[in-house]
């Protein structure tokens, strides 16, 4: 049915106030049922704050997917590795047993430092949806800047913390536009491949598929693609499918089937702690420093860099500061983290020797997203997974790949819901702002519409193909497009221009970058196994060649 339909067939019986009270978030879902379990606790790396003055071998600013990569191969190749992450460690069930909050109910552990939520749905059928917290060192961080909302996770594991999972390789035929320096024959042949198997990455049972109630919807978009003839394709990820199909069955907590995904995954995802990060601490030569934030890099006297760290309290605010030296030093920071640390220590004279290109080439991977109302022949679902499993692919006739994404607001909402990647041509640049102390983003809203257009080339032929509509009311009033926002920041740094084609910084030797501000703007499709893969390639080199 349509929209307008929706709102006067009373959602079968519930009240419009009623959907959405019971509801509490767009992407929340079922509550868990039964008592609690204990949550098994992510792998433990080896702990204990930096002290000041300390020597460190290699020092890697972040815990991310480039930074979990470096840290592992580096311990490997026998180099103490001393890790700086501004978020908490996230091993520490709350108060109520759990470690991460559940996306129906946004407490302090949600958001970074803000007081109230910064959903990527606003609204709901005329309601917001967004609610007070208290200020709090929380997992997902909504960082506005220069026209968009940039989301980001925060602690140790970074990303892989509060994303999908949706581990996706790029088409070959596309790789040369991705990182046009790179060959591709090593890519797909060694570092895609290592990539995968370190994050471990799977699909779904295609025949478990077929009939899980959780993916409905999914199956509802497989329909419209392929009826409109778009190819439609299973995606990987790096969600346990036995798991999931365990909490289908109803044998263990609910995780996915709970709605867990956009502050943190209480069991079945395997985050970077369970993959990466527990295979660097298994080696005993990985520490990591959480709630601390690197500050300052610069030449020190006797040889490689002084680190200026701020000690952080869980509201935000700096209880120490400490100086220690690295011989050498890896930023991994995420593309915006890195980008601004980096643009602020040139500008500032910290760095004056990096290349006029920091800061450039900055793009949000052409995410847009948008939502379908369908007929009353098409439920999707009161239950859904919130691990996405598949995409339609028109990436080579329109310029957009998009996820079938789930809506799990535990009743029926005859909805479909989408996040396209599209191969938006623009680019923004970070630069400092001496009056102000702050390093700032020149995006402009504007540079969003190639991403409506691309994404346009599927779903306007779906809505023709079916007489169906856009949803109106998930991102303010009247508002079709969630052309605010990126769950993708890529740039900043660019390999082969900011950098050198390993990701060495110019003009100060022993200075590198390991994550996404190495790639320019756009991947195709979800970003970190190529963060990854590109990690592991340079990585490789560096200890070749430079240890």
């Amino acid at each position: 049915m349509n929209q307008n339909s929706l709102q006067g067939n009373d959602m079968r019986g519930v009240s419009r106030r009623r959907f959405i009270a019971g509801t509490g978030s767009v992407f929340g879902a079922v509550a868990l049922t039964g008592p609690a379990a204990a949550i098994p606790a992510p792998a433990a790396v080896a702990a204990g704050p930096i002290t000041p003055g300390a020597h460190v071998p290699a020092l890697v600013i972040g815990t991310g997917y480039g930074g979990s990569v470096a840290a592992l191969r580096l311990a490997q190749a026998g180099v103490d590795v001393h890790m700086i992450e501004m978020g908490m460690a996230w091993d520490t069930p709350g108060p109520d047993g759990r470690i991460f909050a559940n996306t129906t109910s946004p407490d302090h552990r949600s958001y970074w430092l803000r007081t109230r939520t910064k959903q990527p749905l606003s609204n709901f059928l005329g309601f917001p949806i967004d609610r007070e917290v208290p200020r709090y060192t929380g997992i997902l961080d909504a960082e506005e800047l220069g026209g968009i909302t940039v989301y980001q996770g925060r602690g140790v594991g970074g990303g892989s913390l509060v994303n999908g999972g949706m581990a996706v390789t790029p088409r070959r035929e596309n790789f040369g536009a991705v990182l046009p320096s790179v060959d591709a024959d090593e890519m797909y042949g060694t570092y895609y491949p290592r990539a995968n198997a370190g994050l471990g990455v799977a699909t779904v049972d295609p025949a478990w598929f077929e009939t899980a109630e959780c993916y409905r919807y999914a199956r509802v978009g497989r329909k419209h693609a392929q009826r409109s003839g778009f190819p439609f394709v299973f995606v990987p990820d790096v969600y346990d499918w036995a798991y999931m199909q365990q909490e289908a069955a109803g044998t263990v907590p609910r995780s996915a089937l709970a709605g867990e995904i956009l502050y943190g995954n209480n069991y079945g995802k395997k985050s970077l702690q369970k993959t990466y990060l527990a295979r660097a601490s298994a080696t005993g030569k990985v520490h990591i420093s959480a709630l601390h934030k690197v500050t300052s890099v610069s030449p020190a006297a006797g040889g490689g860099y002084t680190v200026v760290i701020d000690q952080l309290d869980t509201g935000g605010g700096t209880t120490a500061t400490k100086t220690v030296t690295a011989d050498r030093v890896f930023f991994a920071a995420g593309s915006v983290g890195t980008s601004k640390l980096l643009v602020r220590l040139k500008a500032t004279g910290a760095l004056p020797r990096l290349d006029d290109e920091i800061g450039k080439g900055w793009g949000d991977n052409g995410n847009v997203m948008c939502g379908r109302a369908n007929h009353m022949w098409d439920p999707t679902g009161s239950l859904q997974s919130s691990i996405p499993c598949a995409g339609i692919d028109n990436w080579a006739a329109g310029g957009a790949f998009a996820e079938v994404a789930p809506l799990p607001t535990g009743i029926e909402t005859y909805a479909s819901f989408y996040l396209s990647i599209t191969r938006n041509p623009n680019r923004a640049q970070f630069s400092w702002n001496a009056a102000s102390g702050r390093v700032e983003l020149n995006w402009q809203t504007a540079w969003k519409q190639p991403s409506i257009d691309m994404a346009r080339t599927i779903f306007d032929k779906i809505n023709a193909k079916e007489g169906t509509i856009y949803r109106t009311d998930l991102f303010g009033t009247y508002k079709i497009w969630g052309d605010h926002l990126t769950y993708h920041p890529l740039g900043g740094a660019v390999l082969n221009r900011a950098t050198d084609n390993y990701g060495r910084l110019h003009g100060h030797p022993g200075l590198y970058v390991i994550d996404g501000a190495l790639i320019p703007g756009n991947t195709s499709v979800n970003p970190f196994v190529t963060i990854t893969a590109l990690a592991e390639r340079n990585i490789e080199k560096i200890i070749a060649t430079d240890l």
